[in-house]
Order: structure tokens, then C-alpha cells, then sequence
């Protein structure tokens, strides 16, 4: 399985309602050195509404100012509808951070 695949099922991976961090997926796919890299991967994401990646955020809970589908207001509005509160362009890590990922910060 390329790098590819195992980002795009880590993504796959994450719950409704709950985030990861780009360097989370990296690391998850076996490059924790690749967020960039999981950052282009997601900017081509084959299968929007399958492949969530709305869910992916910087390490700070910052969303991505330059979200494939729409831009920072079409994140904000995705995370929102599956009720993670989004303030000030982030989202709380504590709060919403996908369990499986909660103790790789």
C-alpha cells in the first residue's frame, strides 16, 4: 500500500465529530515527517464527502486557510454540522481530537 493509501485511509479513519492533525496522519501512515506532504494529498482528495478531510487540522487546532473544497468558511461550516465548535479559526484539540490520536501530541 503506498504512502498515499495509508493517508487517505487514516482520514477515513477519523469519527464523526472528532479531528486529527496533519502530522497525526503522517505518522499514522508511517511518515511522521510528511504533514506537507499529507497537506497535498488532501488537497487531491479523490473522493470528497467519502474521504473527510474537512476533519484534518494544523497541530495547533488551526483550520487550513486554503481547504481544497470551498476555503477556511466551507471547513468551519463542515466541522460546525458535525457539532465541533470552531472560535477564532480553531478548534480545541482537548475537546475534539480523535481518541485513537490523543496521546501522540
Amino acid at each position: 500500500m503506498s504512502f498515499r493509501d495509508r493517508v487517505l485511509e487514516a482520514v477515513r479513519a477519523v469519527p464523526l465529530g472528532k479531528v486529527s492533525t496533519y502530522g497525526l496522519i503522517a505518522a499514522a501512515a508511517g511518515s511522521p515527517r510528511a504533514a506537507r506532504a499529507v497537506g497535498q494529498i488532501l488537497h487531491h482528495n479523490p473522493q470528497p464527502g467519502i474521504i473527510p478531510c474537512h476533519r484534518i487540522v494544523a497541530r495547533s487546532g488551526r483550520l487550513s486557510g486554503s481547504f481544497a473544497f470551498g476555503g477556511l468558511d466551507a471547513q468551519k461550516d463542515l466541522l460546525e454540522a458535525e457539532g465541533i465548535r470552531v472560535e477564532d479559526g480553531c478548534v480545541d484539540l482537548e475537546k475534539y481530537l480523535d481518541p485513537a490520536c490523543s496521546g501522540c501530541l
